[in-house]
């Protein structure tokens, strides 16, 4: 009865452990919706079964070799909108919007990493589909649009820390898009599209670009973290980087890391610059208002004068 109950209590205690370092391991707290409201007349659990599958997929997987406490995932949201459903094949026309964040240092302040809208996003999918992960060869378009962002989201995460802490995943990302080439589906061809995946790996990877992922070290360790410490010191820095990402501007206009990171950052600079003075107010203004024409709305916010 002794060595029954021993036995027992360490079974319990291994099943703990398990389930204590699986929670640890797993990088990612996505928060996954799907919105099916444009497809009529078509039982609506496909598409929570889709959802269900896609949480699970993305938050249970392992994407690095790092150890994350629960504290320390990375959050982010998928959003799904499903445009068309073929109920006989399963083929899926949506829009897909990622979005990760990372916390300020000593501060309750979550910035945005990322704001994107992939607008070609296809795939079969039926009710019940197990979607299986394969570092190494294509299992679905589904789960390699999955894999893309779930490494881009980690690493424009782990570049925010480090000066090319990333690196690892853009590898990973580009062997994603590398597999992709060999498929007929949408969204993975250079010069396919000038904002599809392929471009947005290019985007910070290529040379003429990649010094984005150095404006994105140096704004969020170097500038925004600072801010605890220095407000001005901390926006001095993230002025700087505004200055580089002009340099990319005049190097690529069409770049969409330009408008990435317009969709994650243009609002938080009308915060970062409220109690700026006047001078610098103008400085920021006009280095943006050449990148971002079309913005003005939010960029007389940042020109607007400082707050009392």
């Amino acid at each position: 009865m002794r060595l029954k109950r021993i036995v027992t209590l360490c079974l319990m205690a291994v099943a703990f452990f398990s389930v204590w370092a699986d929670e640890e391991g797993t990088e990612l707290k996505c928060e996954v919706e799907v919105n099916s409201s444009k497809v009529q007349n078509v039982s609506k659990d496909v598409f929570n079964t889709l959802k269900e599958s896609i949480t699970q997929y993305i938050n249970d997987n392992r994407w690095t070799d790092a150890q994350f406490a629960v504290n320390e995932k990375i959050e982010c949201k998928m959003l799904l909108v499903v445009n068309k459903y073929d109920q006989a094949t399963g083929k899926m026309e949506c829009e897909l919007t990622v979005q990760s964040q990372r916390p300020v240092y000593n501060s309750s302040y979550l910035t945005t990493l990322i704001n994107f809208k992939d607008t070609k996003v296809t795939f079969d999918y039926q009710e019940g589909d197990q979607l299986v992960f394969n570092e190494q060869d294509w299992e679905s378009n589904l789960t390699g649009i999955l894999n893309f962002y779930a490494y881009l989201i980690l690493a424009i995460d782990f570049d925010s820390f480090a000066l090319n802490g990333g690196e690892p995943y853009f590898e990973k990302a580009a062997n994603v898009v590398r597999m992709a080439q060999s498929t007929a589906e949408i969204g993975w061809k250079a010069f396919e599209d000038p904002k599809n995946r392929s471009a947005v790996l290019s985007a910070f990877t290529d040379k003429a670009t990649s010094s984005i992922r150095e404006i994105y070290y140096n704004y969020h360790r170097l500038g925004l973290d600072q801010m605890v410490v220095s407000v001005d010191k901390g926006r001095k820095t993230v002025t700087e980087q505004l200055e580089k990402l002009k340099t990319i501007y005049d190097a690529q206009p069409m770049s969409v890391c330009l408008s990435m990171f317009k969709d994650a950052k243009l609002d938080e600079l009308v915060n970062i610059y409220s109690k700026a003075n006047q001078t610098e107010k103008d400085e920021v203004y006009e280095m943006l208002n050449p990148i971002y024409p079309a913005d003005q709305e939010r960029l007389n916010k940042i020109k607007a004068p400082p707050e009392p």
